[in-house]
């Protein structure tokens, strides 16, 4: 019954023409949502990359302090009464 009734409302020209525009409205509303779905994305793989690049520079300042630290607790004193710290 349901099927007849459709194809009897979707043998009008109107109807057609109606429906046609109905799914191009619904073909656009869906490329829009996907489009801000996508730069919702793209944002968080930018945090996130900002956020490694953070650490990694902290990570870089970390080692190069490492590397510069006095070897022994004599050397230490020497750095600090010079005033290298």
């Amino acid at each position: 019954m349901w099927g007849s009734l459709l194809a009897g409302i979707l043998a009008r020209p109107w109807a057609r023409r109606l429906a046609g525009l109905g799914l191009a409205a619904l073909t656009i509303a869906f490329f829009l949502l996907n489009l801000r779905r996508t730069g919702e994305r793209a944002g968080r793989a930018a945090e996130w990359l900002e956020n490694l690049e953070r650490n990694d520079a902290i990570h870089r300042q970390m080692l190069d302090a490492a590397a510069n630290r006095p070897l022994d607790r004599d050397a230490l004193v020497d750095r600090l009464r010079e005033g290298e710290f």
